[in-house]
């Protein structure tokens, strides 16, 4: 006699978030102070080039506000929905604090409201529904 077993496959709509982090101040051409808020996606898993070893690492961005300081003080920990995603950019030097040395890079990481396509997400669901 055999059993037969049953299950269901239950999809959750899991909304990505990110976490603001801290707050940075900057200063416009004409003096004046504005602030950004830095926020950080989840936590990833990446695989070192040269160790092949994992290590745990975290994406970050700012975003700019029309916020005062004390407002941004007490946005740190909150969540918003969305996604930190990284993006080509023109090549720019980069000097890493720790080691003083500069390096050339080209990209960044910008935050992306949820519900909101990034070009690669667009490319990728039209050919999806191509093949479909």
């Amino acid at each position: 006699m055999s059993e037969q077993t049953s299950f269901s496959i239950q999809i959750l709509n899991l909304k990505t978030m990110v976490r603001i982090i801290s707050y940075k101040t900057r200063q416009r051409e004409d003096g004046t102070e504005f602030y950004l808020l830095e926020v950080q996606g989840g936590i990833e898993m990446v695989k070192s080039k040269t160790s092949e070893q994992f290590y745990a690492t975290a994406k970050k961005a700012t975003v700019s506000t029309t916020f005062d300081e004390e407002t941004c003080k007490a946005l740190i920990g909150t969540q918003m929905d969305g996604k930190i995603v990284k993006i080509q950019t023109e090549p720019y030097q980069y000097s890493i604090k720790e080691s003083g040395e500069v390096i050339t890079l080209e990209h960044r990481y910008i935050y992306i409201p949820e519900g909101i396509e990034t070009s690669e997400e667009k490319m990728a669901r039209q050919l999806e529904e191509a093949m479909a």
